[in-house]
């Protein structure tokens, strides 16, 4: 079971071309949003599709794969474990963001 703790698994579009950082010291971090939608059905029969979005980053080598894979669009498959983190702003101002921290990605479809 301890392989099941914290684990993420998820398909969908990238939002955005991923924003690539690298560190003094070699590290590098890509960032970048998913959409997953899911579809069903209203008691009327009105299909409705819901759209969540994701927030993701990536460290050293799958960051350098989605710098050098992924664009805006492309369809992808990707495995982590979800983080929160919470930073104060120079106002004071606390905020909180949950990520995915993307272990593997697999580039599905790329948009065209």
């Amino acid at each position: 079971m301890n392989a099941l703790k914290n684990r993420v698994q998820l398909i969908g579009h990238l939002g955005n071309d991923p924003e690539v950082k690298t560190f003094d010291g070699g590290r590098t971090m890509a960032k970048f949003s998913v959409a997953t939608n899911e579809t069903y059905k209203k008691e009327g029969g009105e299909k409705v599709t819901e759209t969540q979005w994701h927030n993701i980053v990536a460290w050293n080598g799958t960051a350098k794969i989605a710098e050098k894979l992924l664009k805006k669009g492309s369809e992808i498959a990707l495995e982590g474990k979800l983080t929160s983190r919470t930073w104060d702003d120079k106002d004071g101002v606390r905020h909180y963001i949950t990520e995915v921290v993307a272990n593997e990605i697999l580039l599905l479809k790329s948009k065209e």
